[in-house]
């Protein structure tokens, strides 16, 4: 009776288990299929590179700025080395936050990125979506940020079905 029951489960659970429609799409070459948002990549990152340009050079000029403090130290008063010193950190905390308002979490970069990439994002998201839903998937992988998914077939990859859609 035991191994009845056991049987049954196991034939329930397969039997949920085969009524699963599953689909892997890899955004990341669906991304790479699309002109415009690669030429926004493309734009953020040149304008990214300014940006570092433009902090670095002010670290160089900072380092030049800490280096003339380091000759002159021992000729200075101490109450001209704390004045030195005083400058040389504003000078470093005023880049620091230059960086962070370029590069942070809420900065240039971030805003750039969510002005020009989001409506890619989520046109691809809104197509596989309907995709899915036309289809009858219930469940869908990005393959492309799963880095747990170890194997999968082909024929459930819908990558180059989601690229047509898109294009």
């Amino acid at each position: 009776m035991k191994k009845l029951w056991i049987l049954a489960i196991a034939v329930m659970f397969a039997g949920v288990a085969s009524a699963q429609n599953y689909m892997v799409v890899n955004t990341e070459t669906v991304f790479k299929s699309i002109a415009a948002y690669n030429a926004a990549v493309e734009e953020i990152n040149k304008e990214a590179e300014q940006y570092q340009q433009n902090i670095d050079n002010a670290y160089a000029q900072l380092e030049e700025q800490y280096e003339a403090y380091m000759s002159q130290k021992a000729s200075l008063s101490q109450y001209e080395r704390q004045q030195y010193e005083a400058t040389i950190l504003a000078n470093e905390q005023k880049i620091a936050e230059y960086q962070e308002s370029i590069f942070g979490n809420e900065g240039t970069i971030a805003k750039l990125q969510e002005s020009k990439l989001e409506p890619h994002r989520k046109k691809v998201t809104a197509t596989i979506e309907k995709y899915a839903a036309d289809h009858g998937y219930s469940l869908v992988l990005d393959i492309a940020t799963n880095p747990t998914v170890l194997y999968y077939g082909k024929d459930i990859d819908k990558t180059q079905q989601i690229i047509e859609l898109i294009k």
